[in-house]
């Protein structure tokens, strides 16, 4: 069987998360499995005790999926202790081109895709803005503060 990856991100709200990550991967809510209204349900059918499940959780979807299938599915699995450092994993949103993008417009995209991400809940932690090395990306934070690279 050849393996598939998944990225499980804890956190204390999964729908907020969801509504901000989805829009800003292009991926989409993932739909609960045939047959089943809501994961809940689907969970539940497949024997998972209802004391382990918390109050609302899979009554709207917690992962998100790539509609092209190419990227990894990403679940946000509530947990109840905050997020307490810096997290060791970030998202690199590269929207900028690559390097064959002359270095203005890279950040003129940079700059875009970041003031619409603002409106969505996240905060700018810093501009890296070194025209000389053609360098220009935003580290930000998404709503539950854990960083990652606009570039």
């Amino acid at each position: 069987m050849e393996p598939t990856l998944q990225l499980t991100i804890d956190c204390a709200d999964p729908q907020r998360m969801v509504a901000f990550w989805a829009p800003a991967l292009g991926y989409v809510p993932e739909p609960p499995p045939a047959g089943h209204a809501t994961w809940r349900a689907h969970w539940t059918a497949l024997g998972v005790p209802e004391e382990e499940l918390p109050p609302g959780a899979g009554d709207v979807p917690e992962s998100i999926v790539d509609p092209a299938g190419r990227g990894p599915r990403v679940w946000f699995q509530q947990v109840p202790e905050p997020k307490t450092a810096k997290n060791r994993w970030h998202f690199d949103l590269k929207v900028g081109g690559g390097p064959d993008v002359p270095p203005g417009v890279r950040a003129e995209r940079v700059r875009a895709a970041v003031e619409r991400l603002v409106g969505a809940g996240p905060s700018v932690l810093r501009v890296v803005d070194e025209p000389d090395a053609g360098r220009y990306a935003v580290a930000m934070r998404d709503p539950e503060g854990n960083e990652f690279d606009v570039v």
